[in-house]
């Protein structure tokens, strides 16, 4: 029973509202004495865990890294590179986005883009442009709109395309429990047929891109 006394640090810690990190670092520590550990021994615990979920840590190093580069005018860049190709519409920019993005999941590259790395400093950016260089000025609804769908079509993109993918935790998690109602599944046929679906879901969020800009430019028009 003493060794749950780390629950309670926890429960107390976030109660008085301490820093969440020395909570957890006072429950662990404390639950490790309880449990027996030397100092030695709860000390080479942290640096396994931390070890072997370092990946996990990997955007905490990106996102200040994105922060400097949004500081140094990357957006501004982002506008400007797209203001400059006369082809360049929002649907289209999207569309394109979503594609790379599909197909980057489907070959199990899910970390590559995603909010923080690419939406952000660079997509939504990107689309802000496309639209106002059809639109003139956007309004700041618009403009919240073009950034929803920006995010939006990061979500699709990257959800439907990773199920592609065989070694994907999904199919992994279907595969398991399948299995254990006795349904021997191949991942490969989960994937073969996660491919319908992900054309599916171009097609329809491609359309919902194409409505999004013709209805921007409609409002243009009779402004």
């Amino acid at each position: 029973m003493l060794v749950l006394i780390g629950i309670l640090i926890i429960i107390a810690g976030f109660l008085l509202r301490f820093n969440p990190l020395l909570v957890i670092m006072a429950s662990a520590l404390a639950t490790g004495l309880a449990a027996g550990l030397d100092l030695t021994a709860i000390v080479a615990a942290f640096g396994k865990a931390f070890n072997d979920t370092r990946y996990v840590s990997i955007v905490w190093i990106v996102l200040p890294v994105i922060g400097l580069l949004e500081a140094y005018g990357l957006q501004q860049h982002a506008r400007t590179l797209i203001g400059r190709m006369k082809g360049a519409t929002l649907g289209r920019l999207l569309t394109s986005y979503l594609l790379l993005r599909q197909a980057m999941a489907a070959v199990g590259l899910t970390s590559v883009a995603g909010h923080p790395q690419t939406v952000r400093p660079l997509v939504a950016p990107m689309a802000e442009a496309a639209a106002e260089a059809k639109n003139d000025a956007l309004t700041d609804d618009q403009r919240e709109e073009v950034k929803a769908f920006a995010a939006a079509t990061d979500n699709v993109g990257l959800f439907f395309g990773e199920d592609i993918f065989l070694a994907i935790g999904s199919i992994l998690l279907m595969k398991g429990v399948l299995d254990g109602y006795g349904y021997q599944i191949e991942p490969l046929h989960f994937s073969l047929w996660a491919i319908p679906t992900a054309i599916a879901a171009f097609l329809i969020h491609g359309f919902r891109l194409r409505r999004l800009e013709q209805r921007m430019t409609k409002k243009a028009v009779g402004a």
